[in-house]
């Protein structure tokens, strides 16, 4: 028996030399950050960014991949499964905490299945509708709305995207369900909405700030606390009566199960020297957004985000009713 324990004790300990010699060495090759919507989403914008800065500083290329479909899980799944060496990271938005509730049946386990790195940005959203839209302010299109609301149509990104679940929070807020037309991804949701096609959408800025200076569509409310600096002239959720709508869509960065502490340490400095580029400041200011201090670019913080979400969302998802298996 002796002779046992000393054998499992030497294999764990060469496991784990090895894994702390691969850690000191790394990064050595590309890595690869897996986005679970389709590109050219507000995700997507958000992810290219932070990768472009974090190859610069870690010395390697970090290309994304797109693994959209089943509202993120998909993509999800695939980072939860892939080896936890470093070379594959998830950058998942609000619906990594919305999806423990929304879906009956994960392929992994939300809070277990990752490792954390850190919180990347918190995106504010948008109400907005077609431009021809009869109401003039937010009070306007509720009682539009709810007075209309067998015909009134709320367009979303599908189950699971931020749009779906600010569309939700709306009709929760102004207690009136009203009929939903989920796509294929956020570009033809905004198409059909450009086009009149819809009448509302609950977006992010990072998807709806060029539509709205550009007067191509009627914005109604930001859902942050206070006004945006690039959208100056939106008043909040407060301001137009819907203080329960406040709301913004925090994005996070994550590998798989298992990758060592010392590899998720040096991902988790990287996001924050990321998150003080030049570029990325800038870019997501022209978006609505900001960067996330450096106290939450870190794995602890963003592991209490996702619990409080988590908790917070599966009251407001069981009142909707709305699920995916």
């Amino acid at each position: 028996m002796k002779k046992l324990f000393a054998a499992l004790a030497t294999t764990a300990a060469l496991a784990f030399t090895a894994a702390s010699a691969h850690a000191a060495g790394y990064p050595e090759r590309t890595i690869t950050v897996v986005v679970p919507f389709a590109a050219g989403g507000p995700t997507d914008t958000v992810t290219r960014l932070v990768a472009e800065a974090m190859s610069k500083d870690l010395g390697q290329q970090v290309i994304v991949e797109n693994v959209g479909g089943a509202g993120g899980t998909l993509g999800a799944s695939q980072v939860a499964k892939a080896d936890p060496d470093g070379y594959t990271l998830l950058l998942h938005h609000i619906g990594m905490a919305t999806s423990a509730t929304l879906y009956r049946k994960l392929p992994y386990d939300t809070l277990n299945a990752f490792e954390y790195v850190g919180l990347v940005t918190e995106v504010p959203m948008t109400l907005v509708a077609r431009k021809d839209m009869e109401a003039t302010d937010l009070k306007g299109l509720v009682e539009y709305a709810k007075a209309n609301k067998d015909k009134v149509t709320v367009a979303n990104a599908g189950i699971g995207a931020a749009s779906h679940l600010c569309g939700m929070l709306f009709m929760s807020a102004i207690e009136t369900p009203l009929v939903t037309v989920p796509y294929k991804g956020t570009g033809p949701a905004m198409t059909d909405l450009l086009g009149g096609q819809v009448d509302i959408m609950c977006d992010q800025t990072t998807n709806t700030t060029k539509q709205i200076q550009g007067k191509t569509i009627k914005a109604y409310a930001v859902t942050s606390s206070k006004r945006l600096d690039v959208l100056p002239d939106v008043p909040t959720v407060a301001e137009g009566g819907l203080p329960k709508m406040e709301v913004g869509i925090w994005h996070g960065l994550y590998a798989p199960k298992g990758t060592p502490a010392e590899i998720t340490e040096r991902l988790s400095k990287s996001l924050q020297i990321a998150l003080k580029d030049k570029n990325v400041v800038d870019r997501f200011a022209e978006l609505g957004t900001t960067p996330s201090s450096e106290a939450d670019a870190t794995p602890a913080a963003l592991k209490a985000k996702l619990e409080s979400e988590i908790a917070r969302w599966k009251p407001v998802i069981d009142a909707a009713g709305q699920y995916a298996d």
